[in-house]
């Protein structure tokens, strides 16, 4: 018996202990991790689908074997549904890495705290995590001279990794002579207007690229830019082409030169007014109390204008109808006493023979008979009843039935003979 209780007992602290150990093994994953991004310089922030695929309990049952499942990612601020403005997030599908980028300003100083949601596509399973993204401000680090990039042959998730970056930062450094060269903000031309591409392979949706520095812009940017400058597509500048070419395609004509180490000048044909209205005084906004309206007449005109009308109508219809009519007696009246008489003489005695057809009685002839055959005296059953009123039958109908004789009758010589005597 007390053997039974050691070993229950011995079962339950391994099972705490397992998990504890667990317990503290995803707390650790998933605890919150905090990013510095610095005002003016582009911030970049990887979401690694192996790094969030630990938290899911599928993962935990199968004892850490890490498999290619389709992860994709939700983020939001921890008390809004949306990002902060100047924070983007990408990811192209769901088997790549997601990608928290932008460049913040110094109106976002401070910190904010960013939730990030898992979706496991698979099994239906999430996992969160919250990065704390305190910004901060920059501490002589100002760039004056800028210079913005349209690189026509990439997409934002291709130049955004830390590999790709330094190598544009490495070709921008050939013809700027520069190695204070600052990568300032990365841009999809999407979120410029740009057009989603054709599904056509070889188009890229284009990035823009801005790097910044301390030290003024080489000679061969100044002549891309400037204005007397003849952009061609299709003809490509020489001195900076061979710089970036072929793995980075820039569109030339695209290119755009800042120069912020001048104070800006403020426009001296501006003069801000005091903000009243010199024309009509000040403004006087209606109160919000609205004064009553009695719509008795508006509902009487709107009843009693089309009852009205359909009461005219109504009345004009009937006088037509039944003031406008002759009548039988002044018909009778315009007409002749002999067209009359013929009339109702007509009538009556089509009435008279009508009566005396339905009285006829005894066998009628064959020859009068409906589907009579003249050639072989044969009788067919009658097309109509025998109660029905045969006046307005013919007496002979027309031979050319059923049962009559397609082809005329040959008679004999004889006969023929004697016809001709």
């Amino acid at each position: 018996m007390l053997q039974n209780v050691e070993r229950k007992m011995a079962t339950h602290r391994v099972w705490t202990y397992a998990s504890a150990v667990l317990l503290a093994t995803v707390c650790s994953i998933f605890a919150d991790q905090t990013v510095n991004p610095i005002v003016g310089v582009l911030f970049l922030h990887v979401l690694e689908r192996g790094h969030y695929q630990e938290g899911f309990r599928s993962f935990q049952v199968t004892y850490g074997i890490i498999t290619n499942t389709p992860i994709t990612f939700s983020t939001n601020l921890d008390d809004h549904p949306d990002r902060p403005r100047w924070l983007r997030f990408t990811q192209r599908t769901a088997y790549h890495d997601g990608m928290l980028y932008g460049t913040p300003t110094s109106e976002d100083i401070g910190q904010r705290i960013i939730e990030v949601t898992a979706y496991n596509r698979k099994t239906y399973e999430t996992t969160s995590q919250n990065i704390i993204i305190n910004v901060e401000q920059t501490l002589g680090l100002k760039f004056p001279y800028q210079v913005e990039f349209f690189v026509k042959n990439r997409n934002v998730e291709e130049v955004l990794p830390f590999e790709v970056q330094k190598q544009f930062k490495d070709r921008v450094q050939s013809i700027w002579e520069s190695n204070h060269l600052t990568i300032i903000n990365i841009t999809s031309a999407l979120d410029r207007g740009g057009r989603v591409p054709l599904p056509i392979e070889g188009r890229k949706e284009g990035v823009y690229v801005k790097v910044g520095s301390r030290i003024p812009f080489p000679s061969c940017l100044e002549e891309e830019a400037s204005p007397d400058e003849q952009c061609d597509d299709q003809q490509e500048p020489i001195s900076c082409e061979d710089a970036f070419s072929p793995h980075f395609i820039i569109d030339w004509c695209n290119i755009l030169l800042m120069d912020k180490s001048k104070p800006d000048i403020p426009d001296p044909d501006l003069v801000p007014g005091d903000g009243v209205l010199t024309d009509g005084g000040e403004y006087s906004p209606p109160s919000n109390s609205l004064e009553d309206r009695d719509y008795y007449l508006d509902y009487v005109v709107t009843i009693t204008v089309p009852l009205v009308i359909a009461l005219i109508l109504c009345l004009i219809l009937t006088y037509i109808m039944c003031c406008r009519r002759e009548g039988i007696a002044k018909r009778d009246a315009k007409t002749s006493d002999i067209q009359l008489v013929h009339h109702h003489s007509i009538q009556d005695n089509a009435c008279e023979l009508r009566d005396l057809a339905k009285s006829r009685d005894g066998i009628r002839p064959l020859s009068t008979l409906p589907m009579f055959n003249a050639r072989t005296g044969e009788r067919a059953p009658p097309r109509l009843p025998f109660n029905y009123d045969t006046s307005r039958v013919p007496l002979v109908l027309d031979q050319q039935e059923p049962h009559s004789d397609p082809s005329p009758r040959n008679q004999p010589k004889t006969q023929q003979q004697k016809t001709g005597k």
